[in-house]
């Protein structure tokens, strides 16, 4: 006979599958140390909420929401992505950084998730509560406005 799953064990098992994506979708938008202080307030959130959270047909989508909201207090009034020591990263185009902070918000979280961590668009959909033809404009004139700014033709 098993014993049932305690509320923890079950919110850990949520909080693996789940932190990875809320993670990635909060940097993406924020930045790392502002992302990843939402992850964080989001997280504690569901921990605190979980009898009502783990009910809901969109958990991850919720706490998304969570974090952003918790997170403006923390938010840069600045650049996201500042280019960081070469040593420590794989090549890079060097201007990207700088272009990546020319996005829409939007535009930069959702071009980072699909064509960086390789989401697909109903991932991202519902990660983020848009709809797929919404990922797809964004993703589309985000690339369109990286190639211009990085002056790279479209293949």
């Amino acid at each position: 006979m098993t014993k049932p799953e305690t509320g923890e064990q079950t919110f850990a098992h949520f909080h693996g599958r789940a932190e990875p994506k809320l993670r990635r979708a909060l940097i993406a938008r924020y930045g790392g140390e502002v992302g990843r202080e939402a992850t964080a307030e989001a997280l504690a959130y569901g921990w605190e909420h979980w009898e009502r959270v783990r009910r809901m047909d969109n958990p991850v989508g919720y706490l998304y929401r969570v974090g952003r909201s918790r997170s403006r207090r923390l938010r840069p009034r600045r650049s996201v992505f500042e280019p960081g020591p070469q040593s420590e990263l794989p090549w890079i185009e060097p201007g990207l950084p700088m272009a990546l902070n020319e996005l829409s918000a939007r535009q930069r979280q959702v071009v980072i998730l699909v064509h960086g961590f390789e989401y697909t668009h109903r991932e991202v959909a519902d990660l983020l509560g848009i709809s797929r033809s919404s990922v797809q404009n964004h993703v589309e004139r985000g690339l369109a406005k990286l190639r211009s700014e990085l002056e790279v033709p479209h293949v």
